[in-house]
């Protein structure tokens, strides 16, 4: 991998636009989930659900200006920390050169089928820890 940070590109949609003509708050979580789906393949190739080994353990977000309807956003994300059995994500939402929101996700290695958090494997961490954003 040449790059260091995931990029996606979305093109808001007019739906997602409040009565202010901003994108509304709880669309830009939405985006920065379709965002983390390079990291999910990293745990989970083929992105196969009978086979989830993720989950959310909490987030946090910061709106820093305000996102608006008809201008391409990039949602940048990338690895922050990363530990036994959980790691960060670190994700931007830019629009016009500007960042407007930024969040840390904290995920964990997970096993569903004993309800217990698993270790990540060391070729999983080699992977993560080249996404750095740096």
């Amino acid at each position: 991998m040449s790059e260091t940070f995931f990029t996606l590109t979305l093109q808001p949609r007019f739906n997602e636009t409040d009565g202010l003509g901003h994108i509304n708050n709880t669309v830009i979580p939405v985006w920065f989930e379709a965002g983390r789906e390079p990291v999910f393949e990293i745990f989970n190739p083929g992105l196969d659900i009978a086979r989830w080994n993720l989950i959310v353990a909490g987030f946090t977000i910061a709106y820093v200006l305000p996102t608006n309807y008809g201008k391409p956003v990039e949602i940048k994300s990338w690895i922050s920390r990363v530990g036994n059995s959980s790691f960060e994500i670190t994700q931007q939402c830019w629009q016009n050169g500007k960042k407007t929101a930024e969040a840390q996700t904290a995920m964990v290695h997970y096993d569903y089928s004993i309800e217990k958090s698993r270790a990540i494997p060391e070729e999983i961490k080699l992977a993560l820890q080249k996404v750095t954003g740096e």
